[in-house]
């Protein structure tokens, strides 16, 4: 058995999996979300200039960030050490996203809500990436051999 010699977690451990877990399918369901156009007209102003005017690369991007997030979280309470190649690639994707959410800065709408969400997800999507190494280190993912 490749896995017979993790060690024991703490019990933090399936607290911030679960948790980080509900994050990433809440993103995953925004996603979806702003795929309906019925969805998007009930928005506030700010999210719906967001998505009327994001490329297709920074809506890829969006994609990446939320569904290797919701894998990453799924991998990570598996007790999988490949978890953290998926938050990397959602940190990556979030910063993508974060990048096409400031470019619309200029204009006269308040976009404060969807830079604090992006902010958000940007910290999130970085102790992710953080606490998987972390885990890993500690035994709770992965061989503790290796």
């Amino acid at each position: 058995m490749k896995n017979a010699h993790r060690a024991p977690v703490h019990w933090s451990f399936w607290a911030v999996g679960a948790i980080a877990l509900v994050w990433n399918a809440l993103g995953s369901l925004n996603f979806f979300a702003q795929m309906n156009p019925d969805t998007v007209a009930s928005m506030p102003e700010a999210y719906r200039l967001v998505i009327a005017n994001r490329p297709g690369w920074a809506t890829g991007a969006f994609g990446v960030a939320v569904f290797a997030g919701t894998l990453g979280c799924f991998l990570l309470l598996l007790r999988r050490p490949v978890a953290r190649l998926f938050f990397w690639a959602s940190l990556v994707g979030v910063a993508l996203t974060m990048i096409h959410a400031l470019g619309l800065a200029g204009s006269n709408v308040d976009f404060t809500p969807v830079f604090v969400g992006t902010a958000m997800s940007l910290v999130v999507a970085g102790l992710l990436v953080w606490y998987s190494g972390w885990a890993k280190r500690k035994g709770w993912i992965g061989s503790s051999q290796g």
